[in-house]
């Protein structure tokens, strides 16, 4: 196991960002917070994995981030739940964006979530933390060309969503 100190060390430098991937996968903080400490107990447990810097270790955590929603969102659909219980919280959540505060921003999220992954985690990541398109094919272990289309193609169904 990891140290204290380089685990907190770590997550003050890269809570934030893994915080946001996570939130990009699901509609409730307390999914997020799962799978934000899902990410943090697995980095903990990384003593074996020797990152070459600092900016290896937050595409590592971006990468593991990733990998722990999805994991979390195909257990989800694997389980049951009862149709009764499934209304009851779908009626929880408005969807009329004119009640809601700061409608258009929740609109773009919104769209943002309803993105399939790829392009979702691509776009994010040249988008958001201004990673280009060969340092995303490193972290994600796929070609450069493949890519720039996931992110052409993300920002594509975003335009078409929010227009």
């Amino acid at each position: 196991m990891l140290p204290r100190d380089d685990i907190e060390r770590t997550m003050n430098a890269h809570g934030a960002t893994v915080w946001r991937v996570c939130m990009g996968y699901f509609r409730t903080e307390h999914d997020a917070q799962d799978a934000f400490q899902d990410t943090f107990v697995k980095y903990a447990l990384a003593d074996a994995t020797a990152f070459n810097d600092d900016s290896h270790r937050k595409a590592w955590l971006i990468k593991v981030a990733s990998n722990v929603c999805k994991d979390m969102l195909k257990a989800r659909r694997r389980s049951e739940q009862p149709l009764d219980e499934a209304l009851s919280s779908e009626a929880l959540v408005s969807h009329d964006s004119s009640t809601q505060p700061d409608s258009g921003r929740m609109e773009f999220v919104e769209a943002f979530r309803s993105l399939d992954d790829p392009p979702r985690l691509p776009l994010y990541l040249a988008l958001y933390e201004g990673y280009t398109a060969p340092e995303i094919a490193d972290m994600l272990d796929a070609p450069v060309n493949t890519v720039y289309s996931w992110i052409s193609r993300g920002k594509k169904l975003l335009k078409e969503a929010l227009s």
